[in-house]
């Protein structure tokens, strides 16, 4: 891989971890919620989840969910559900101790599944192994350049995010703060889906 790849898959990895995306809202909101320890289950696996799903796509599986639309079709329906689900059961958490319960349980499985549902992930990994990886006679060789650095920026982002949102956790925590924080994270969940419908 060549300087001109790798800086384009650089550009590329920026844009897609640090766009705000089911990912990086729900970071935010475990932390805000639940402060930073806890969302840790989740932000380390968010780039485990990636990852496999990465590979996965590179072995081929890739390309059987673009040739069987039904079986995008059926992601994608899971994938809506399951934030719009999320959506809801975010914007009915009002205080943090609501949120401490079982209201906000996602963890390391219930992450790393959502990878699997995330239309926005495919997209990424799919594009990663057409426009990197697939046809080339060093394949193996792209894919050990490629992963590491797509876990790298999934995990920083979702950090990053999660850190932005264990700060605001003192300061949601007066008055009706953090439902309105909840409602808008629960917003931008159901703007995801919608947006996962047009793709």
């Amino acid at each position: 891989m060549n300087w001109q790849e790798f800086t384009a898959l650089l550009v590329l990895a920026t844009a897609m971890s640090f766009s705000p995306g089911p990912n990086t809202t729900l970071s935010t909101a475990l932390a805000a919620n639940g402060g930073l320890q806890r969302a840790m289950r989740f932000v380390i696996a968010v780039p485990v989840g990636w990852t496999l799903l990465l590979l996965l796509c590179a072995a081929g599986v890739g390309a059987l969910v673009v040739a069987v639309p039904s079986l995008r079709w059926g992601i994608k329906a899971f994938g809506i559900v399951y934030l719009l689900w999320l959506a809801w059961k975010l914007s009915r958490s009002a205080s943090l101790a609501q949120a401490d319960g079982q209201r906000l349980n996602v963890g390391f499985k219930q992450g790393v599944m959502l990878q699997f549902l995330n239309i926005k992930a495919w997209l990424l990994a799919l594009t990663l192994v057409a426009g990197w990886i697939a046809g080339q006679p060093d394949a193996l060789q792209r894919l050990a350049i490629v992963a590491p650095v797509m876990l790298l920026y999934a995990f920083v982002s979702n950090l990053t995010y999660a850190v932005a949102g264990a700060l605001l956790r003192h300061w949601l925590a007066q008055g009706q703060r953090l439902l309105w924080f909840n409602r808008l994270m629960g917003a931008v969940l159901v703007l995801t889906a919608w947006w996962m419908l047009s793709v």
